[in-house]
């Protein structure tokens, strides 16, 4: 063999331990996803380098294999290419729990998390007031993470949930039946919900579509299904207005609803939750500060029905008056 060809082996022998080398191939992946724009490139490249060696990196050898390195490049690529990290590895986290994800399925987030917890504590509250089973009603469900959070943190409730889409009921019922099938899903439209439910529910609680158009949204929201995304009309709020509408019928007196919103549209949705007959409608901040959630309850009998704008934030319409769609 002559000194060339030597060379030249040994160089690709080096470039083929630089790939595989977990740290080094880690690295290079973060760069990557950096440059793409990608919003958290090293947690990504992460998950991916142990999607891809089925294990956690702490238990891994230290590299990848010829074809893991082929595969975890591949994914690099396409991460990249800003498809989420969720329909890469098919699978999402939410509160305690992994959920099965696909495309075509709405992607949870984690501030969903927080209205998630609203309906957990309220459930936890009723209970403690002598009520054993409170009725929960998830609807716009999508995979299911919401309704399966609260049947798995709370005990006892009686947890339903409703989905239009098909293809986000078949996969709510397979992360369903991995927690131990504790929510009873239907499919069908959030608005015309079984009239058996009338005036029966303790808490209502939804992520509905409510993104009003021309948003500029992340390539990794877009690829979200738009039946999960756009709530209709100039402001986003159609498809939400309706829904608090049906919502006040479907609750008992002194039930809840919570409700996931756009930032800006917090003013909005709470008038529109006073004119539906709730009273004391607020927003409520994220883990980010944003206002995030509606929550809002159908006067008991003896109630008078209070109107008006409420917050956590004293100074909310000084500090949000030019907040921007996140």
């Amino acid at each position: 063999m002559t000194n060339s060809a030597k060379e030249s082996r040994n160089r690709q022998s080096k470039d083929e331990n630089s790939v595989r080398d977990l740290n080094q191939a880690i690295g290079a992946a973060i760069k990557r996803l950096a440059t793409a724009g990608v919003a958290s490139p090293a947690v990504d490249a992460r998950e991916l380098a142990e999607f891809v060696l089925g294990c956690r990196l702490y238990r891994a050898a230290g590299e990848f294999s010829a074809e893991q390195s082929e595969a975890y490049a591949q994914l690099v690529e396409k991460r990249a290419a800003r498809i989420p990290l969720q329909h890469l590895i098919g699978k999402m986290w939410f509160r305690d729990l992994e959920l099965k994800c696909v495309p075509g399925v709405f992607i949870v987030r984690p501030e969903t998390e927080m209205v998630a917890d609203s309906a957990i504590a309220e459930v936890r509250r009723l209970q403690k007031m002598g009520e054993r089973n409170p009725l929960v009603l998830d609807l716009c469900s999508g995979s299911g993470a919401i309704a399966i959070a609260v049947a798995t943190e709370t005990q006892n409730s009686n947890v339903h949930a409703v989905e239009i889409s098909p293809l986000a009921f078949a996969i709510s019922g397979e992360n369903n039946r991995q927690y131990g099938s504790l929510v009873s899903f239907q499919q069908g439209d959030a608005l015309t919900v079984d009239s058996d439910f009338a005036g029966k529910v303790s808490i209502i609680v939804t992520n509905p579509p409510y993104v009003p158009p021309g948003h500029r949204l992340s390539p990794e929201v877009l690829a979200d299904p738009e039946l999960a995304l756009y709530g209709g009309g100039a402001d986003g709020l159609d498809f939400p207005r309706r829904l608090i509408q049906r919502s006040f019928q479907l609750l008992r007196p002194g039930g809840l609803l919570l409700l996931e919103h756009a930032d800006e549209q917090a003013n909005e949705i709470c008038k529109i939750a006073g004119a539906a007959g709730f009273s004391d409608p607020r927003t409520n901040l994220d883990l980010a500060q944003k206002p995030r959630f509606l929550s809002a309850r159908k006067p008991a009998a003896h109630d008078d029905v209070v109107q008006g704008v409420k917050t956590g934030s004293p100074d909310f319409a000084k500090k949000n008056e030019k907040s921007k769609f996140a």
